[in-house]
């Protein structure tokens, strides 16, 4: 199941809210709180779209990039036993556990790039 929309380039979550009977979710991977929200699927969706639409266009005006940044490190954590067994394989393959860990990366997310 994925509680997630995309619309140019950008991921929306998706709730429920049992109390209020109302879709709602926000924009992720950005700098900024932009929220959206409907009755019904079609609702909920034509909000994502606007917002973002709104939002794209704001950046624009202000000369701001609306995805977030990414300096290409961040820290992971795992199982030791996981860390054990992949600091095995990359030592038996001859190459850095950063190496590994990015060829695994990019193999789960060669679909998206």
């Amino acid at each position: 199941m994925k509680d997630t929309l995309t619309y140019k380039d950008l991921i929306g979550s998706v709730h429920f809210n049992a109390e209020d009977m109302v879709f709602y979710g926000r924009i992720e991977g950005i700098n900024d709180l932009v929220t959206f929200e409907g009755r019904d699927v079609d609702e909920l969706i034509d909000a994502f779209h606007e917002a973002v639409d709104d939002y794209v266009e704001l950046c624009h005006e202000t000369g701001k990039e609306p995805l977030q940044s990414c300096r290409g490190s961040f820290n992971v954590r795992i199982n030791p036993d996981m860390h054990r067994k992949a600091l095995q394989k990359a030592l038996s393959e001859g190459i850095s556990l950063n190496r590994l860990v990015q060829r695994a990366i990019a193999k789960e997310v060669a679909s998206v790039l």
